[in-house]
């Protein structure tokens, strides 16, 4: 027994030392744009009433206050606009527009090893969100957030396997001028994540002084053009089904500098949309089917993502639900309707109402974000970090996140059924003859890490190892997490030479 010693721990030893190395790509059990599209709540019938209504809408209520600029290129593709100033849609236009519309595109990170492929049910997570606040989980407390904590969350984001692309999740509110804000959110995220960034511009004009600064990050326009891996998150409307016409004319100028669009619908149920959940997508989808005509109409072709956002309202106070069931509904659906017409999509899912990072927001962030997930959601925002229906953000939380996206893409990768994973001969050697149990067995030890997805911060102690540990906290270990990472220089930051000529050229807030 004394000579077999040694074997059996330098066993263990080497089975921890290959457990804590990198897997591989095609041995991970989880990894962004799995395939989901097994849930589907709508039936195939319900998908074509809904079509139908949002066809319907479109031709008969139309669209108002579109900007001059955008009735003259709606116009001229076949819609119409009424003696009410409303557009109105043909179908024809419409469908036309479905039929020659990108079925996938390439959202770029400034990695290609980050890059996200949208397409069929491809499902990717990361964060979205315009939150005021910054939630201090520890002080239990809510306060302004400012242009560095924003970078903040740029650079844990990027060190989260999970977390598959930044949209700013936060507004700088320490910077008053909103140039200067747009400029610094880009700068923040794209010097702190090489994943891929969601922004968005207050003002039209400010489009061309964000691809200046776009172009300085990549190397030049040419550079940009051919990966541009920041997307514009763009409200082109303000439901009940009128036109944002800033946004609008934001958009027109994105679209012509190169950068995706995110056309963002985000009526609110009972209040800005229907109260019925079918009703709400209803509104959602014809909204987008306008961007969508729009955007093809300024280029056709342009890379545009269908963002149907609806979001619930608790009717009882008029406050939002981002994490009620109501709303993981709501996205689910959308996803189905995505498919339906074969658009890469987004919607919003993973929001909790709690205040902070409790089990109120573990139940509510799980439910949409599995739901959002098994649905087939190519872009899940919001899917990590944002509590108070979007009013907070919380870097612990985001931390957090990770893990719990970790379980609901488990969820997405379903159950393969294979003569391997049936399992029948492994059954016969335990049972006849072996030791009665699959512990070290060979197919046990070689799938453990490609079947199996471990929480980082999760707990699975016994409660006698967890007192013995010294009841270690779930807040307290996130904590410890984002310290660690903010303890290091972003690995994303720019080259000396680049900063320094961005600095030269525009006001950046965030200290070099």
């Amino acid at each position: 027994m004394t000579d077999q010693s040694p074997a059996r721990t330098g066993g263990r030893a080497a089975r921890r030392a290959a457990r804590a190395a990198p897997l591989a790509d095609h041995l991970r059990p989880i990894r962004a744009g799995m395939n989901g599209g097994t849930y589907k709540p709508l039936t195939e019938e319900g998908m074509q009433r809904i079509h139908t209504a949002a066809l319907d809408a479109l031709e008969q209520i139309g669209l108002a206050d579109a900007p001059p600029t955008g009735v003259a290129y709606l116009t001229a593709a076949g819609a119409i606009q009424g003696d009410d100033g409303r557009i109105r849609f043909p179908r024809a236009l419409v469908e036309e527009t479905i039929a020659r519309a990108n079925r996938s595109l390439t959202l770029h990170g400034r990695d290609p090893a980050h890059d996200l492929e949208l397409s069929g049910n491809r499902v990717h997570y990361g964060t979205a969100g315009a939150a005021v606040h910054l939630v201090d989980a520890e002080g239990r407390n809510y306060r302004e957030c400012g242009v560095q904590d924003l970078h903040d969350a740029a650079r844990i984001a990027d060190q989260l396997e999970n977390i598959h692309f930044l949209q700013r999740p936060m507004v700088c509110r320490d910077i008053p001028d909103n140039l200067e804000m747009d400029l610094n959110s880009i700068y923040a995220c794209c010097s702190g994540t090489k994943k891929h960034v969601g922004a968005s511009f207050t003002d039209p004009a400010y489009v061309k002084h964000g691809l200046e600064l776009l172009h300085m990050i990549a190397g030049g326009e040419d550079k940009w053009r051919a990966r541009p891996f920041v997307s514009n998150s763009n409200c082109f409307v303000v439901p009940p089904m009128k036109f944002a016409t800033e946004s609008c004319q934001v958009m027109e100028a994105c679209i012509e500098g190169g950068m995706p669009v995110l056309l963002l619908s985000a009526g609110m149920a009972g209040a800005t949309a229907p109260s019925t959940v079918a009703g709400a997508i209803v509104q959602a989808t014809a909204e987008c089917l306008a961007g969508l005509v729009y955007v093809n109409a300024v280029k056709p072709g342009a890379p545009a993502i269908f963002g149907t956002w609806p979001f619930g309202l608790d009717l009882r106070s008029g406050a939002m639900t981002g994490g009620s069931g109501e709303q993981a509904l709501l996205t689910a659906g959308c996803a189905q309707m995505h498919k339906f017409y074969d658009l890469p999509g987004g919607a919003a899912a993973g929001i909790a109402d709690s205040k902070l990072p409790d089990m109120q927001a573990g139940w509510e962030q799980m439910c949409s974000n599995v739901m959002a997930g098994l649905s087939g959601l190519n872009m899940v925002y919001e899917a990590a970090g944002m509590h108070a229906s979007l009013l907070g953000f919380c870097h612990e939380s985001l931390i957090l996140g990770d893990d719990l996206i970790g379980q609901a893409l488990r969820c997405v990768r379903g159950i393969e059924v294979t003569d391997d994973t049936l399992a029948l001969e492994e059954i016969r050697q335990v049972c006849i003859g072996g030791p009665g149990h699959y512990l070290g067995t060979e197919q046990t030890l070689s799938r453990m890490e490609a079947d199996h997805v471990y929480p980082a911060l999760g707990n699975r102690m016994s409660p006698k190892e967890w007192a013995e540990m010294g009841k270690p906290d779930l807040i307290e270990k996130a904590k410890a997490r984002k310290e660690m990472i903010l303890a290091e220089r972003a690995s994303a930051r720019l080259d000396p030479a680049t900063d320094a000529a961005i600095r030269a050229r525009f006001n950046i807030h965030l200290s070099a």
